[in-house]
């Protein structure tokens, strides 16, 4: 029988450097990198490997030597359980720094393209309360503390309302206060979960694939509506009606209540009747004007007010007088491209999802905007030179791919047709440094601004505008 190795254990190390996902960066003594979990850039730690590499380490920091002075007192209580805000206990000030040296590495090291002077990271107004769209989860069976596990006290509120735990896909995080969505949140996920337990509403046990309550989610607006959704596992006319009654009641300034019976296995709602039991099927959101339906299924960017920024940053890289036909490749709900429609002549809007393309042009129509035009489909099937045939060469190509970024048939089609500029949006600079290392063959890098569009947490958004060599 072989015996068990041990894992290494290093004393004294200086945590140097922050990278991808968040982790902090160490060197061990043998010169491999160590990642951590629950250390900042500063911090001076022992570290107990869990993870052994032929090229890295991974660990956790045990003993804290002398703290790092780029820390900052985390103001939630669920810091370090809950799986978000991970960067809250780093002060906000090095939070922009590493999350701009991040998209900087990825266009160097992975792009290997040539950079303009960097425009310094747009920093978030709000550090806190910035999500327009929070999704929280029913459990019967909450994460227990260890305390509450040591203890010998028997305990029989097992009810939560909150988030998963990292890693653990049937445990739920029960919340009191959380500091990412401004109020009413909180108070409305508390009253619903108080009333729940207090009328016996079974909990969902995702384990066993039962209990009557799944999720609630809450969006919000900046033109002060508020839609709540409760997602059910059953129908149960009775205890239904009593919950979302009590929300109505409790809660008049809700616009939109609508709900899910949802009988499968995951609680995902894009293939569920979503049905208003009160209010409008919809909430909006006002940008420069411009209104924006907000239905239970739509994406809509979670930071509002950044989201703004963002917008305004890839119109200005555009530099568009009037004149341009504009393609807005994976458009979404067509917000960007309503958005730069007043500044150009015309804009195509291409995306894979037909319920955005459908809140896109209910929206285009509801802003009187007559200058777009939006086509549903795969992008690497739809955007073809058959397509350009048809619609115009463009003279802007403005993009803004999910994480995995834009297919590589995608950008060869980007290559072929050679628009004057490209404005890459991306939330994942190393899919976006990939890309520009294949466009690289035609096209400079002219500007590049990351934009914080997430708080208190590692990721980032980056805007490069590409011009024609």
């Amino acid at each position: 029988m072989g015996r068990k190795k041990t894992k290494p254990f290093f004393e004294d190390i200086e945590v140097i450097d922050a990278g991808a996902k968040g982790k902090s960066i160490a060197k061990a003594p043998d010169g491999k990198v160590i990642f951590l979990t629950n250390a900042i850039p500063g911090d001076v730690v022992d570290i107990q490997v869990f993870k052994k590499r032929k090229a890295y380490y991974e660990g956790n920091a045990t003993n804290f030597k002398s703290l790092s002075d780029k820390r900052t007192t985390p103001v939630c209580e669920h810091f370090g359980t809950c799986g978000g805000c991970k960067w809250q206990h780093m002060s906000y000030v090095h939070q922009l720094f590493f999350k701009e040296q991040e998209v900087v590495n990825n266009l160097q090291r992975i792009g290997k393209v040539d950079l303009p002077e960097i425009t310094p990271i747009l920093g978030s107004e709000k550090k806190y309360f910035y999500r327009n769209k929070m999704e929280f989860s029913f459990s019967d069976s909450r994460w227990l503390s260890l305390d509450e596990i040591k203890s010998d006290q028997q305990i029989n509120d097992r009810n939560a309302l909150g988030f998963h735990i990292p890693g653990m896909w049937d445990k739920i995080l029960d919340l009191n206060k959380c500091h990412l969505q401004a109020d009413p949140s909180n108070a409305i996920r508390t009253k619903v979960k108080e009333f729940a337990t207090k009328n016996e509403l079974p909990f969902f046990n995702a384990r066993n694939q039962q209990g009557l309550l799944r999720s609630l989610m809450i969006r919000t607006t900046s033109t002060n509506q508020i839609m709540v959704l409760v997602q059910f596992f059953y129908e149960d006319v009775e205890k239904r009606t009593l919950l979302l009654n009590y929300i109505k009641e409790q809660f008049p300034e809700i616009t939109s209540l609508q709900y899910v019976v949802n009988t499968k296995g995951n609680d995902t709602i894009y293939d569920q009747e979503v049905i208003c039991f009160h209010g409008k099927d919809f909430i909006e959101e006002e940008m420069e004007g411009l209104r924006f339906k907000i239905n239970a299924k739509s994406f809509y960017q979670t930071n509002s007010e950044q989201a703004f920024e963002l917008y305004k940053i890839t119109r200005d890289f555009a530099g568009l007088t009037g004149n341009e036909l504009v393609y807005d490749l994976y458009t979404g709900t067509g917000t960007i491209a309503q958005f730069v429609s007043k500044k150009a002549k015309h804009v195509i809007g291409v995306e894979s999802v037909p319920e955005a393309i459908a809140d896109a042009k209910i929206n285009a129509e509801h802003n009187k905007i007559d200058n777009v035009e939006f086509y549903v489909g795969d992008m690497k099937k739809v955007f073809t030179a058959g397509f350009v045939d048809q619609h115009g060469m463009p003279d802007v190509i403005i993009t803004d791919p999910p994480r995995d970024g834009m297919h590589k048939d995608v950008v060869a089609q980007i290559l072929s047709i050679a628009p004057k500029k490209i404005v890459y949006v991306s939330c994942n600079s190393a899919t976006q440094a990939r890309d520009l290392a294949l466009l690289d063959e035609s096209y400079k890098v002219s500007k590049t601004q990351a934009v914080d569009m997430f708080p208190q947490t590692h990721h980032v958004e980056n805007v490069v505008l590409l011009e024609l060599r």
